[in-house]
């Protein structure tokens, strides 16, 4: 009889949608939950592939100070002295924390009562600043509150979809492939996206408006406008349940022009534009779904409101399929916003009115309960290298690769008295500039909540016991805040206190002006509390069971219960590209996350895009002397970076686009956080993250190669490499401006492995002239490595190579065929992997299309491309069309 294996029901930690998963055992295997209303059982292919990321490779796994390796109640003594000392020298204004989206709530939550109860520090911010601040501040401007009105079921049901600043296909999959469903089943729907580049989201769209960076503030106001001049206003929703609606229009009409100078201005064809007013005007169920394109900017507050202002014109907010709706970019940035993740705000939807500080101060007892805002992640960084903050803890995000003038945040934490990181990961950019190190749980040993995109509760619950000495980040924070004298505050010996706690407080005092209230919660018990299942909140008497649209009575958190018009001036980015500059815009890609902690560590991750690049229009190619799969220089006076030039017409000329993810880690100089200015929103305080001026130049190497290795000695000294994962092993891609025989005796030396056994047998291939060279190093019938380096990159695919690495013994044929670096019976590898679920290869995919396949359908038939997380349908559509 089969043994049973256990299976756990928690929540993926990577983006937004929030996705329920099964995982099997110990995590042997993953799949989408069924039951899940975010996902129905669909997991994207990095969700797909979490169980490959769980092994302790590269783990933090204990507590150390100064470099040495202590116990835990060593290390929070040090942490609590070092803060003692701190504030007895410089007050509370030189201690602050910065959190992340990847925080669970229970995290979140203690960390702002230490913060800004107890400590008296209202300098506590996040990562989620970088991508969520723009949405919220629209929000509540609008609303009188942080609450997004939709749910995704209202994109199953609307009839215009407006994909504004989102590449959902790459960056929100799950959510795109329900889109997809919809549209099959409804063929007249329509789609728009909106986005200066043609992603791979445009697969869906009807209609793609490529307009100028910066201008989307503009298009929503021009749209306001129309729909006024066209008489398509909702004028009883109008009167009924807003304010300030004339001056927003008159704002509107001022700003926008004609339809001719508005096309101009946005560098759009008007009959594109024309057509995007007229099927909004005549689909009363749209949704608006926006993200980081809109919020990354130094005005997207303002572009923010400018989409909800059309929304609020035409009566569609709150309504099924109709709603202006922010998709978050973390697992928990909406959960961090709901304790006062963000510095400007306090736990349970409240703020910095004197009402609420007294409130949250009594529910605490806070002895020293803050008054006003603290300083926002850009401004706590700069206040961070002028010496005002002496004392940071940063948890579970990595501001050294995320944040803007990235070098600048570097030198800033390298000055800093005490930096206290709480990670999961031994080897970050951030962890390395760590005076003390607190070893984090990570997915799979968490055990606590997230909230989703949609307002969603998910529990998030473990299935690993922690390695080594690893604590969750609320035990750690805890721990601090009872050494500081507050043992009842901070007393909790389970995350079910936590959350209880947390949901009572949304709950005290709240008379329904402010949405968010889960104290219908509050009196889960742990066993309650364990057994939860996703639901959206408000959770209170009113809605025992969760809400699913938010608004959907005309009644708002406004002091007059009526939503807010806001004025928008449309802005332009100042200053047109000096002679010579082109405009960076940054994002994710499709198999990646955040700066690939977790995910750089799945190889087939890294088999879609495998190096960092940079993509820019054949005419800018042409104009500065770069061809396809060159390095590059992207500089400007804040830095400089060298990545792998893709040339594509999907770029608008004058433009290009760096992925976000690679960090030092993974490369040697491709953090563009370090080309990107501290511009902020000056609302939000949110990143201008999508418009910084650069320029590219080529890249002159004198060679370029490749190392395999068993083991990891330390990094290449080299002008360029990058770094994957190989299963048994590791692999750099190599280039340098050197003399190509002194680095391969300098790369030569990190091939080796570990242990005991013969020496290994060396076998070269050279040619001086030429600069050519290959050498292999085999040890007991088994590959240990690989070096291989040619001027002009003439090389073999690694696949072969690497794949030896797995194998205890070489055949004899295999052995012969090393320094070929091709399989001995010459057949060639799959090309890149372009479905990344069943690792189908390019060359696979076109041998298929030349048999007679000839829709991706069947390709789904033959090689199964396709048919899980539908991530790679728009490139199969591609070569398909190719």
């Amino acid at each position: 009889m089969a043994a049973h294996i256990p299976v756990t029901e928690t929540t993926c930690p990577y983006c937004g949608v929030g996705c329920g998963v099964a995982v099997q055992g110990a995590g042997e295997a993953v799949a989408g939950l069924e039951s899940h209303p975010a996902n129905r059982g669909r997991l994207c292919v990095k969700g797909a592939a979490l169980h490959d990321t769980l092994d302790l490779r590269h783990r933090l796994l204990y507590p150390e100070v100064d470099g040495a390796r202590v116990g835990w109640d060593t290390a929070l003594d040090a942490v609590t002295r070092r803060l003692r000392d701190t504030l007895a020298r410089y007050g509370p204004d030189s201690v602050a924390c910065y959190g992340s989206g990847q925080l669970l709530t229970e995290d979140y939550y203690v960390a702002n009562k230490l913060m800004k109860g107890f400590i008296g520090s209202a300098h506590m911010d996040t990562n989620s600043r970088l991508c969520m601040a723009s949405a919220v501040a629209g929000y509540k401007r609008a609303f009188g509150g942080d609450s997004v009105p939709g749910c995704y079921e209202d994109l199953d049901q609307a009839d215009l979809l407006v994909l504004a600043g989102s590449n959902a296909a790459w960056t929100h999959p799950v959510l795109y492939q329900r889109m997809v469903a919809a549209r099959k089943a409804r063929p007249d729907v329509r789609v728009v996206v909106i986005d200066p580049r043609r992603t791979a989201t445009c697969d869906l769209a009807d209609l793609h408006l490529p307009l100028r960076p910066g201008a989307d503030g503009l298009l929503f106001n021009g749209l306001l406008a129309w729909l006024a001049r066209h008489g398509h206003l909702d004028r009883d929703y109008i009167r009924e349940h807003t304010g300030g609606f004339q001056d927003a229009l008159a704002r509107a009409e001022a700003d926008s022009g004609s339809l001719a100078d508005l096309a101009r201005r946005c560098d759009l064809r008007q009959a594109d534009l024309e057509r995007f007013f007229h099927w909004f005007a005549e689909r009363p169920r749209t949704v608006t779904f926006y993200s980081q394109g809109i919020n990354q900017s130094a005005t997207g507050t303002d572009k923010c409101n400018a989409i909800i202002n059309c929304h609020l014109a035409t009566g569609r907010v709150g309504k099924p399929g109709a709603s202006p709706f922010s998709i978050t970019g973390q697992p928990n940035a909406m959960g961090g916003r709901e304790v006062g993740g963000l510095a400007n705000q306090l736990a349970a939807h409240m703020d910095f009115a004197a009402d609420d500080v007294d409130r949250v101060k009594r529910f605490w007892n806070a002895p020293n309960m803050v008054s006003e805002p603290g300083l926002k992640a850009v401004d706590l960084f700069q206040a961070v290298a002028d010496g005002r903050i002496r004392f940071i803890w940063i948890l579970s995000t990595n501001p050294l690769v995320s944040l803007p003038e990235a070098d600048r945040v570097r030198e800033a934490l390298r000055r800093c008295p005490t930096v206290v990181v709480s990670d999961c990961m031994g080897d970050t950019d951030t962890v390395r500039m760590a005076d003390i190190k607190l070893p984090a749980c990570t997915w799979g040993e968490k055990n606590g909540t997230v909230t989703n995109s949609e307002r969603c509760i998910s529990r998030q619950r473990p299935f690993l016991e922690a390695p080594g000495e690893a604590r969750p980040d609320w035990w750690a924070l805890a721990g601090v805040g009872r050494r500081l004298g507050y043992a009842e505050a901070f007393g909790w010996r389970h995350p079910a206190q936590v959350f209880a706690e947390h949901a009572a407080l949304s709950g005290f005092e709240n008379d329904g002006r402010r949405a968010f209230d889960i104290s219908g919660l509050a009196a889960l018990d742990q066993a309650g509390y364990d057994a939860l299942t996703p639901v959206r909140w408000p959770v209170n008497r009113h809605w025992p069971r969760g809400r699913r649209r938010l608004f959907d009575d005309g009644r708002f958190h406004t002091d007059d219960g009526r939503a807010r018009f806001v004025p928008i001036t449309a802005a332009l980015p100042d200053d047109p590209p000096g002679a010579g500059e082109l405009i960076m815009n940054t994002g994710r890609i499709r198999d990646q996350w955040h700066t690939m902690t977790r995910t750089g560590k799945a190889r087939r991750l890294l088999q879609h895009i495998g190096e960092p690049f940079v993509a820019l229009h054949p005419r800018d190619a042409r104009r500065h002397r770069i061809e396809d799969g060159q390095l590059a220089h992207v500089e400007n006076r804040l830095g400089a970076i060298i990545v792998r030039a893709r040339i594509t017409t999907d770029q608008r000329p004058g433009e290009l686009f760096v992925p976000m993810h690679w960090s030092s880690p993974f490369s040697a100089r491709a953090r563009l956080g370090a080309l990107v200015p501290a511009i902020t929103d000056p609302l939000s305080g949110q990143p201008e993250s999508k418009f910084a001026r650069v320029r590219v130049t080529p890249c002159a190497v004198r060679w370029q190669g490749f190392l395999i290795t068993r083991v990891r000695h330390g990094d290449p000294d080299c002008l360029y490499w990058s770094y994957s994962p190989l299963p048994g092993g590791h692999l750099f891609e190599l280039a340098g401006d050197d003399d190509p025989d002194r680095a391969r005796r300098r790369l030569a030396t990190l091939i080796g492995e570990a242990g005991q056994g013969e020496a290994p047998q060396w076998l070269d291939l050279r040619d001086p002239t030429a600069g050519h060279f290959r050498r292999v190093a085999v040890r007991d019938g088994r590959l240990i490595g690989a070096l291989f380096i040619h001027p002009a990159g003439a090389l073999p695919e690694r696949d072969w190579l690497g794949g030896l690495l797995q194998r205890d013994r070489l055949e004899d044929d295999e052995r012969r065929a090393l320094l070929g670096g091709e399989a001995p019976d010459g057949g060639a590898g799959d090309g890149p992997v372009v479905c990344t679920c069943f690792q189908v290869g390019e060359r696979a995919i076109r041998a298929r299309i030349h048999a007679g396949d000839r829709s991706v359908e069947a390709l789904g038939r033959s090689l199964r491309c396709g048919t899980n997380c539908g991530s790679c349908l728009p490139e199969l559509k591609q070569l398909l069309q190719s």
